[in-house]
């Protein structure tokens, strides 16, 4: 297949160029048109780019196949961009040892329309009480994480750090302190206090990352921090970076675009952790320019319409990220406010994450077409997920064509 008369992403910047594409491999022909026999394609100037990947996200297979099967998430992933995303394992039965850990692997390898990277848990049940089988499961997956449920017990968490360098993977790990939530459902900020809600502290968010930073300092475990969403989180990672400890991070785009000043009470803006304020968005966009902040992942939580329809009190934590991630950042942080480049925006969903989780690539592939406006329609979602904060938004930015190992998996003109 050649690409022809695009802007390709080269060594962090793009370049007109074209792209040939045979089997596994390819060829970037800057500024020509390769003398190539095959199938044509002319993007006349649309941008092509590493595929995506979600190094957090819920396919809720097995166990939960009413929120999201791996089959209908992979092809919500493929249709976005993605061609990479990793799996957590709040799941039934959890990924706590290779038995339970194989069920999710053979549905992978039935069903999944991009590649899949599961992670094991920390511990087994994620009861926080006794290691899982990590020995048997590190081949298998890409990192290990209790996410969904922090680990409480330092001690634990030690014996975890050591047990995961010696294997030499990544922890990425879920920051709850449950002594500290006491039964909140959003921010304990200015709305939770207007409206009566139990509200969720910053400092169970940031005080299990200073634990744990400390921890990483006596084990140089490589630790990276999921979802982070306050202020102090952001200062906390900053110091670590410079003191050289092997420490990374994500965010998820509901923190860059939102806060609580733009809760509803309306299930879809309920999440853990939950929408903080004005002062910790701003902080996260500040680690995002100074490079604090490592990777943007979704946190994919597929739910049912059933479950997601309570209201902020009684609906399921999470909200679905795929189909509106890439379009909601590229619009509002590099259009509107300019807070980072669009080759920044590449870095943090495609680059960060394949340098960090050391996911390989052969020839893959997102062609985004950057002038393409519409509205977010979680009707016509693929994801079996519907509950999003961004319904409605008008956004630009489209994927229209996704490659995998030199192969089309998905493009918009065959939907």
């Amino acid at each position: 297949m050649i690409f022809k008369n695009a802007r390709i992403y080269i060594d962090g910047r793009f370049c007109p160029g074209s792209l040939a594409i045979s089997k596994n491999s390819f060829t970037i022909f800057p500024h020509s048109e390769p003398i190539h026999s095959g199938t044509v394609f002319d993007f006349n100037n649309l941008y092509i780019i590493p595929g995506f990947s979600d190094v957090h996200v819920h396919l809720r297979e097995p166990g939960f196949s009413y929120k999201e099967t791996i089959k209908s998430g992979t092809t919500a992933a493929a249709a976005s961009g993605y061609t990479a995303v990793c799996t957590m394992p709040n799941l039934n039965p959890v990924p706590d040892s290779y038995e339970a850990l194989k069920l999710q692997l053979d549905i992978i390898k039935r069903d999944a329309k991009i590649a899949v990277y599961p992670y094991g848990t920390i511990t087994k049940g994620q009861n926080g009480k006794e290691l899982s089988d990590m020995d048997a499961m590190a081949e298998f997956v890409i990192g290990f994480s209790d996410d969904g449920r922090g680990v409480q017990s330092e001690e634990m968490m030690i014996v975890a750090m050591k047990k995961i360098k010696s294997l030499d993977k990544i922890l990425a790990a879920h920051c709850e302190d449950n002594s500290l939530l006491k039964g909140g459902v959003i921010h304990d900020g200015r709305y939770a206090e207007k409206y009566g809600y139990p509200g969720i502290c910053s400092a169970s968010e940031f005080m299990p990352i200073q634990r744990d930073l400390k921890l990483v300092e006596q084990t140089e475990c490589r630790y990276h921090v999921c979802h982070i969403s306050t202020k102090e989180s952001v200062q906390l990672i900053r110091e670590a970076k410079r003191k050289g400890l092997p420490v990374t991070c994500e965010t998820a785009p509901h923190y860059l675009i939102l806060c609580e000043d733009d809760l509803h009470n309306d299930g879809r803006f309920k999440m853990n952790p939950p929408l903080r304020s004005a002062e910790d968005r701003q902080a996260l966009l500040e680690g995002l320019a100074d490079g604090t902040i490592d990777v943007i992942a979704t946190d994919h939580a597929p739910h049912s319409a059933d479950e997601k329809s309570k209201g902020l009190f009684n609906s399921n934590m999470g909200v679905t990220g795929l189909e509106c991630a890439f379009p909601i950042l590229y619009t509002e942080l590099v259009l509107n406010q300019k807070v980072i480049s669009l080759e920044k925006l590449i870095d943090l969903m495609s680059c960060a994450p394949d340098r960090i989780f050391g996911i390989k690539k052969k020839a893959d592939f997102a062609v985004l077409d950057l002038d393409k406006q519409y509205t977010i329609n979680p009707a016509e979602f693929l994801s079996m997920g519907r509950s999003t904060p961004f319904d409605g938004r008008t956004v630009k930015g489209k994927n229209i064509m996704t490659i995998k190992d030199g192969e089309i998996i998905w493009s918009l003109t065959e939907r």
